[in-house]
């Protein structure tokens, strides 16, 4: 691991596995410090361990409660003193349809507030600091919020972060902080766990998180503004 710093705070939700952790690993070896935010203490600790703890601050935090995100940005500030770029990428996917297998209204629920609201307070919390710090602001939608070729909620809660994505840059464009939305394609993750997986070729998670230091790594005046990213073969 790089013992490099710039001195840069990167903030990242859903950061415990998959696309979150593996962006973690590659921020600190760029010489970021970072802030690991996630529901599991035991998997997010771990991960604090191999970033080592002088570079790295694990967080549990919910992100459908906000009163934990507010802990979670407290507590970074406390510890950084600055966020120079936020990773808002927790979310997940249940698969039920409109019509079809058994319909469990609290799991939509979740999703909606995990995938939607989510998203929109870890912004609303984060924001102010990214003004202060001419920072970025990077959010994970999906290619599914440009293109549905699924039948469920999730893409609907993937073209709402596309608006969202949109609108928070609206907002603070003209404030100096970048806003980048990141649209995977189908990436092998946890994410799969318990839904059926298309079979297609299959991106690795840190493809996604090269992507992400890709757009935070460019000089001040460049704002990656969307990237979709699939793996070679899929077609939408």
């Amino acid at each position: 691991m790089s013992i490099s710093d710039n001195g840069k705070v990167l903030l990242i939700t859903g950061a415990s596995t998959g696309i979150g952790r593996a962006t973690a690993v590659l921020a600190v070896a760029a010489g970021w410090r970072v802030v690991v935010a996630a529901r599991s203490a035991q998997k997010l600790a771990a991960l604090e361990e191999e970033l080592g703890a002088e570079r790295a601050m694990a967080v549990q935090c919910d992100v459908a409660e906000w009163e934990q995100q507010e802990a979670m940005v407290q507590k970074t500030i406390e510890r950084f003193e600055r966020i120079d770029a936020v990773f808002a990428n927790a979310g997940f996917s249940k698969g039920s349809s409109f019509i079809d297998g058994e319909h469990k209204p609290d799991e939509w629920r979740d999703m909606v507030l995990t995938n939607l609201f989510g998203a929109a307070a870890t912004a609303r919390l984060t924001l102010p600091e990214l003004v202060k710090t001419k920072g970025h602001f990077l959010v994970t939608g999906s290619v599914l919020g440009r293109v549905t070729s699924i039948r469920n909620l999730y893409a609907a809660t993937k073209w709402g972060v596309t608006g969202m994505a949109q609108a928070i840059r609206n907002e603070v464009a003209a404030m100096g902080v970048r806003v980048t939305l990141v649209e995977p394609g189908i990436v092998d993750t946890p994410f799969w766990e318990g839904l059926q997986k298309p079979v297609a070729p299959e991106l690795r998670s840190e493809d996604v998180g090269r992507a992400v230091m890709f757009a935070i790594g460019q000089p001040p005046h460049v704002d990656v503004s969307e990237i979709i990213i699939r793996p070679a073969g899929q077609a939408h």
